[in-house]
């Protein structure tokens, strides 16, 4: 009868429990794939190596170090392990917990409790010698849930590292191309020198020859010094990055003396997409990233839900406790016990419903976290297409007009030397020579930076089924 009773009042409060759930519900809604304008094809093939498609062993050299001591990457990959540690904390609060006291202390014993006279009453020793066991038995799967949580927190973590890796990876290769465009403008600003520097040697020549004036000779002064600008300003830009990419490498001061003269293909080929691709929200790790948050916080919702029914656990102990050190060890000191332990939640001052709702507010935040990634990933992507095919075009033209500018200032030149024209005449054709050289390296360095920001948005070489086999690896660790 006791039994019964005992049973039909632990259910009449399951049921009660169950009534008091919130009717919360998730008020935002994933965007979906087919609703954001991908196109029909898919990413071309990218190695996971891709930079070594620009063809310069330095740049791989730079990349190696970057992934073996960034700072960016020691950072994620701890945050992976912190995420690694609390799934293996949720997995083992899922097997039975055995632990053991002991204690031996001298007190004294009340002579009004449950001990009698003699004993009650006198100073003893009082020890005690025990091994607990407690089971959660999970019979609603709230435990589940709360583990399931920590592997999809443990899959975010490990993905956010692959994106941090790969725009690690971008970053470098960028910041390489301006490098490789500092020093093609510290050539052309150098050759340049050197042509106006012989320039006022002849001006000087020829004022000493009575075949010209001091004008000529000013003029071409005017040209050398501001050749000799435009070095100083490359020479600058050059130190600049490099110091950047020591930082990109996890490296200090001492690894600036080591990045030798590129030799970077600005032109190289790399595997780039013509539109959107179709397999765009599957190719990137920040978005996979997002969509596994998502699932973790609708795990940590049910946990919160869950909260509102009883816990069961199964509990025992078998020990020893005696008065007296030399009782302790004896047959008779023996003690042990079963049973099982149920929490019912049954007024908590709203506690539950506040975690429940805070739980369902979190999964609106991930979803629109996940709605904020991938849209931006859409418009990231379409703007690196649109700039490779303007930037391409603008160079074509650009060339045109910086081979134009050199056929006039040579026909300038010849009339110069010629008489017919005054040096003073070069100079407004001259600097727009420069400056159109300077633009098409500017344009050359741009698009590469194009193509790599292209190659990035699409997830560059990540591999979401090798990173899925390799978290899985994790996980099981």
């Amino acid at each position: 009868m006791k039994r019964t009773v005992i049973g039909i009042t632990s259910l009449g409060a399951l049921l009660l429990a169950g009534c008091a759930i919130p009717s919360e519900r998730v008020a935002v809604t994933p965007v979906a794939s087919g609703s954001i304008g991908l196109g029909a094809d898919a990413a071309p093939a990218i190695a996971g190596d891709w930079w070594t498609a620009l063809g310069d062993p330095q740049l791989d050299r730079i990349m190696a170090d970057a992934m073996s001591g960034s700072p960016t990457l020691e950072a994620a990959m701890a945050r992976v392990r912190l995420a690694q540690s609390t799934l293996s904390g949720s997995e083992a609060a899922r097997r039975p917990q055995i632990t053991g006291d002991v204690s031996d202390q001298f007190q004294r014993l009340s002579s009004v409790y449950i001990i009698p006279p003699p004993y009650g009453g006198s100073f003893r020793w009082v020890g005690q010698a025990q091994a607990n066991l407690s089971w959660n038995l999970d019979f609603w799967g709230r435990q589940a849930d709360r583990i399931a949580q920590a592997r999809h927190g443990a899959e975010a973590a490990a993905l956010d590292y692959d994106a941090a890796r790969l725009a690690l990876a971008g970053s470098i290769a960028q910041t390489y191309v301006e490098l490789a465009r500092a020093e093609r403008q510290i050539a052309l600003a150098q050759s340049t020198v050197d042509q106006r520097d012989h320039a006022v040697s002849l001006a000087e020549v020829r004022k000493k020859s009575q075949l010209s004036s001091d004008i000529d000779v000013r003029a071409a002064e005017t040209l050398l010094a501001q050749a000799r600008q435009a070095l100083v300003e490359a020479q600058g830009q050059r130190e600049t990055v490099i110091h950047a990419l020591a930082l990109l490498a996890g490296r200090g001061a001492d690894y600036y003396g080591t990045i030798q003269p590129t030799r970077l293909r600005l032109d190289a080929v790399l595997p780039l997409p013509a539109t959107l691709p179709a397999d765009l929200l599957a190719r990137r790790p920040d978005i996979l990233s997002a969509k596994a948050s998502v699932a973790a916080a609708g795990a940590g919702r049910q946990v919160a839900r869950k909260a509102f029914y009883p816990d069961i656990n199964l509990i025992g102990l078998a020990g020893l406790q005696a008065l007296g050190i030399g009782n302790l060890f004896s047959s008779d000191a023996s003690t042990y016990g079963a049973g099982a332990a149920i929490h019912l939640p049954i007024f908590e001052g709203g506690k539950l419903k506040a975690d429940y709702a805070g739980a369902t507010a979190q999964v609106d935040a991930a979803i629109a976290e996940y709605n904020r990634t991938v849209l931006g990933a859409v418009r990231e992507t379409a703007d690196a297409l649109t700039r490779v095919r303007t930037l391409g075009d603008d160079l074509a033209q650009q060339q045109d007009a910086a081979n134009g500018l050199a056929e006039v200032q040579r026909l300038n030149a010849v009339r110069v030397s010629t008489g017919l024209d005054s040096r003073l005449d070069l100079i407004g054709s001259d600097v727009r020579l420069l400056a159109a050289r300077q633009q098409t390296v500017n344009l050359q360095a741009d698009k590469a930076v194009a193509q790599i920001q292209l190659l990035v948005a699409v997830g560059g070489g990540f591999d979401p089924a090798g990173a899925a086999a390799l978290a899985d690896t994790r996980t099981a660790q």
